[in-house]
């Protein structure tokens, strides 16, 4: 009789064991999958207004304002940035899906400006996900300008996870030297991020006075990583009517300036970095002065009532 009282004593014991070794495990890869992302300074990015830069949670130091480049092909794109270099734009947008990539990087070859003080953003399409490596060397040769300075998962899709481990090894290599992600929001990132070692350097989504991501936007730099938006005018049949609202031209009045200034102007304020895109040299020079004034908080304000959730693209 004691020896089977004995025996189940220690069959109690077994099994009470394994349950604390089997809790402390699963603890052990809880706390390492939330390491992973803590790895990094989630300090909100700063902008220094002064040198026009904002330093990535990477380490690298990323121009403020830009050009992008989509719809811009051939000798177009090529022209476009070359017009924008010459106005001072170190910073350019690119992607697989432009059909530019060439042009781009034929464009920075040939201005004679350091490799070093230009910024180069492309991105890879979900198209490309299933061959991620495949993709980022086609990236590599086509801009051919020796690296690339950011590198972007277009917007979500099959094997993104995969083909931003992929991006993350070229990090690793230096022939990348930040990567992150545009058209994700919050709900995609609650779930993306905790699959990934590299925090996003930069989330690039479409922002503008209509559609503001008044969530979205604190969320993403709560974590450390930068904003950027694209469509800053609201995008193709739109563009006019952001342009002209009444309340955006009365703070352009006031500054003595046009209303795509206050736009982008607004965006750098709330900690926006802004990629306008055009081929006419007069408007990307003027898309470049956004830095000899300065918007008040009642302007602001003013500029966020016109809020109203308004997507005008898929993404």
């Amino acid at each position: 009789m004691k020896k089977i009282i004995l025996i189940v004593i220690l069959i109690i014991l077994v099994i009470i064991g394994c349950l604390i070794y089997q809790r402390k495990t699963e603890s052990e890869v809880g706390n390492e999958m939330e390491l992973q992302n803590t790895n990094y300074d989630t300090t909100p990015r700063e902008f220094n207004f002064e040198t026009r830069t904002v330093t990535l949670n990477s380490g690298y130091e990323m121009p403020l304002n830009g050009i992008g480049t989509y719809s811009l092909t051939g000798e177009t794109c090529y022209n476009s940035i070359t017009s924008a270099l010459n106005s001072g734009v170190r910073l350019i947008d690119t992607a697989y899906m432009y059909n530019n990539e060439e042009e781009v990087g034929r464009a920075i070859r040939d201005s004679g400006i350091p490799r070093e003080e230009i910024f180069v953003i492309t991105k890879i399409y979900p198209s490309q996900f299933d061959n991620s490596e495949e993709a980022i060397e086609m990236a590599l040769d086509k801009l051919d300008i020796g690296y690339i300075d950011m590198m972007l998962l277009h917007h979500p899709g099959t094997n993104d996870v995969n083909a931003y481990k992929a991006m993350e090894e070229y990090a690793k290599q230096g022939k990348i030297h930040s990567i992150g992600l545009s058209n994700w929001y919050i709900e995609e990132l609650e779930e993306f991020l905790p699959q990934v070692e590299t925090t996003p350097a930069l989330v690039q989504n479409e922002i503008h006075p209509y559609y503001q991501e008044l969530d979205v936007v604190p969320y993403i730099q709560s974590k450390g990583i930068v904003v950027q938006g694209w469509y800053p005018f609201g995008g193709r049949g739109h563009t006019s009517e952001l342009l002209n609202d009444k309340t955006i031209v009365e703070i352009a009045n006031a500054h003595n300036v046009t209303s795509a200034q206050v736009i982008l102007r607004w965006n750098l304020q709330r900690g926006v970095l802004v990629i306008p895109g055009s081929s006419n040299p007069e408007h990307i020079k003027e898309n470049t002065d956004i830095y000899d004034f300065e918007l008040t908080d009642e302007e602001m304000q003013k500029i966020e009532e016109l809020n109203r959730d308004e997507k005008h693209d898929w993404y």
